[in-house]
């Protein structure tokens, strides 16, 4: 989600988990008011244009990347990225816009029109005809998915749509009246089951726990639709160690939503960032019991909604919260050792609240391991860093020249340095960070 002022009011607690069941690890209380101690920083070499949120720059709001390496080519890998209202962004190594897709139009007079908020891959989608790696997008504003192939002899307009519109129903809306709620698709995160061969969206609704799993389902004519699996919600309720419950401060009417997701593909476990509450694991076919295996330092810090700032005004902290990551939780991705399958890699998370990013061990336990920021470069014409980071993605395989060691590409809710709009406001510019991966190893020693 990107950044806006965060409002999370208090909620009556409800029934949780209608399918998964909820484990959640051991809580420690932390005290003292100390903070966590200064992190590495390392920069960024390349950075997109700026996306602009208002008429003047298309309504475009920077959110989620994903990096498509083109293994025949890897010079020509791609990133290809949400942009709200701006539908969806792809650019080269070098950070320039290669194709700009606009978001469907509304299907109907008075509707919302397309909103795209994440963006996912599907590595060799099995079509009857043969395997096309996609781009699949979750789009808020008409609660659908849907599905780009991608092309890489078309050097100007890579991603072609080939969405089944037959094929594409309502995510969590019972009909179109209900979309206007805008409680609807938000997150997603996608995977192939090594089993059986085929393709799944695991999604996330707004301002609500729930998740939803969808199959792609590829036809004859070379379109993409997909069908519901099963649906599951996490808590928005939860008991603390002195015996009270805690439910996150967020606007009435709001549940504390999920939003940054990823599969492990090895293991087919899915890692979902619920906002204000920490990282949950569980089978991203989600019929295992979910476990919190990260808490958010806010966690169990009771808060009131006020309605003349529209802000919660947050209570004393009870000290059960977790240690590494200051609330909203966003921007899951996972690493893999390309050249080493024993290197168990890592779970990285970008922490909104501080601007910062924490890496977890892989492997069971999902250890923390340590945190880094991406900061500003010195000298003229070098990019900022990363504000507010909604959206992540990382690769360890090889790209080409430009980033040999991998590459790391983030969201920034702030770039700066701040432009005016056309009525001499100060106006909401957003763009993606590329961060050689190498640089990060080294600088933060993972």
């Amino acid at each position: 989600m990107t950044a806006t002022p965060r409002r999370r009011p208090p909620l009556v607690a409800v029934a949780t988990l209608a399918v998964l069941a909820v484990i959640t690890t051991p809580v420690h209380a932390h005290t003292g008011p100390a903070g966590p101690p200064p992190l590495p920083a390392v920069t960024a070499s390349v950075e997109t244009p700026s996306l602009f949120d208002d008429e003047a720059g298309g309504n475009a709001n920077a959110d989620d990347p994903v990096i498509w390496r083109n293994a025949q080519d890897p010079d020509r890998s791609l990133v290809v990225a949400t942009a709200k209202e701006g539908g969806l962004r792809v650019y080269d190594l070098d950070g320039r816009q290669v194709q700009s897709i606009p978001a469907p139009p509304p299907p109907r007079e008075g509707d919302d029109a397309g909103r795209f908020n994440n963006v996912d891959l599907v590595t060799g989608l099995r079509f009857p005809e043969g395997r096309h790696d996609v781009a699949v997008v979750s789009d808020r504003g008409r609660d659908q998915l849907r599905v780009y192939r991608i092309d890489p002899a078309r050097r100007t307009a890579p991603l072609v749509d080939v969405t089944d519109e037959t094929a594409a129903p309502l995510v969590f809306s019972a009909d179109q009246d209900e979309v206007a709620d805008q409680r609807t698709v938000y997150g997603l995160a996608t995977y192939t089951d090594r089993r059986s061969g085929r393709s799944f969206a695991v999604t996330s609704r707004r301002h609500a726990t729930d998740l939803a799993l969808a199959e792609l389902t590829p036809n004859a004519q070379g379109k993409v639709g997909y069908r519901t699996v099963r649906t599951a919600s996490l808590p928005s309720s939860f008991g603390l160690p002195n015996g009270t419950r805690w439910t996150p401060c967020a606007e009435p009417g709001e549940l504390p939503q999920v939003e940054g997701m990823v599969v492990d593909p090895d293991t087919g476990d899915l890692y979902a960032g619920q906002e204000d509450v920490g990282i949950w694991k569980l089978d991203a076919d989600l019929r295992s019991p979910a476990r919190l295996i990260e808490k958010v330092r806010s966690y169990g810090v009771p808060g009131t909604w006020d309605p003349g700032t529209e802000e919660c005004a947050a209570g004393a902290d009870p000290g059960f919260g977790g240690r590494h990551i200051s609330a909203d939780v966003e921007g899951l991705t996972i690493w893999r050792d390309p050249d080493d399958p024993r290197d168990e890699g890592y779970l990285l998370a970008s922490g909104q609240g501080d601007d910062t990013f924490s890496v977890f061990r892989r492997g069971p336990g999902n250890a923390y391991v340590r945190g880094f920021r991406i900061a500003a470069g010195s000298g003229p014409g070098a990019p900022d860093g990363s504000q507010e980071c909604d959206g992540a993605a990382v690769t360890g395989a090889p790209l080409g020249r430009r980033f040999p060691n991998g590459l790391l590409v983030v969201q920034d809710g702030a770039n700066t340095p701040a432009t005016a709009g056309p009525d001499g406001q100060a106006r909401t510019d957003t763009d993606f960070k590329f961060v050689d991966w190498g640089e990060v190893r080294r600088t933060a020693r993972l």
